[in-house]
């Protein structure tokens, strides 16, 4: 077996105990010494990756990537409906990508932060698409453009992870938030798109 070959099975093991690490313990709790409890030199961890943050990055762009592969595996590239069912549904399917996911999302280390937001970028821009998709379809009130309807759908993101990720609910374990996090962004996509108040006259 060639030297590359034999590193690519490395870094497979590392990342494989990696993910079952963070995705169980989360960025806080997990550690280097617990990957290697999967019989993994520390050496070779080291070797391979600068440490403890590289690791959980790196499962975070794998678990956000496995997420958009989902996505468009269930229709939900182009389909809100579809595109809000594939997200809960890849909880239970893959629940340690999950795990990692919705930490970053809403609780994301603070000195991470800029990594964090390139990582979730790619699945930003596709919550932007099926949003945008679902707009083409309406017809949008006199004075409200695309850009801004796009605006206000930023500003409606940004606030419920700002909200979910508060002090309000520092007290829920993450699996309960992010079930109210995700039963929340139907109703709110719906107001959001379809208004609040029926129209008068």
């Amino acid at each position: 077996m060639k030297k590359s070959e034999k590193t690519e099975i490395t870094v497979a093991r590392i990342l494989a105990s990696a993910m079952e690490e963070f995705g169980k313990r989360g960025y806080a709790g997990g550690s280097v010494n617990n990957i290697c409890k999967a019989g993994i030199n520390k050496g070779l961890v080291y070797h391979n990756f600068s440490g403890k943050d590289e690791l959980y990055l790196r499962c975070l762009d794998d678990s956000c990537q496995k997420l958009i592969e989902y996505i468009r595996a269930h229709g939900g590239a182009t389909d809100l409906n579809r595109y809000l069912t594939a997200r809960m549904d890849f909880l239970s399917a893959f629940p340690n990508e999950a795990h990692i996911f919705f930490e970053a999302l809403l609780n994301p280390a603070p000195h991470l932060a800029n990594e964090i937001g390139k990582a979730l970028a790619a699945l930003n821009r596709l919550n932007e698409q099926v949003y945008l998709d679902t707009l083409r379809r309406l017809t949008l009130r006199d004075g409200v453009t695309i850009d801004e309807a796009v605006s206000y759908f930023h500003l409606m993101q940004t606030m419920l992870n700002g909200y979910f990720g508060s002090p309000a609910f520092q007290n829920l374990v993450l699996q309960e938030k992010v079930k109210k996090h995700e039963s929340a962004i139907p109703k709110l996509l719906d107001l959001l798109l379809y208004g609040i108040a029926k129209g008068e006259g």
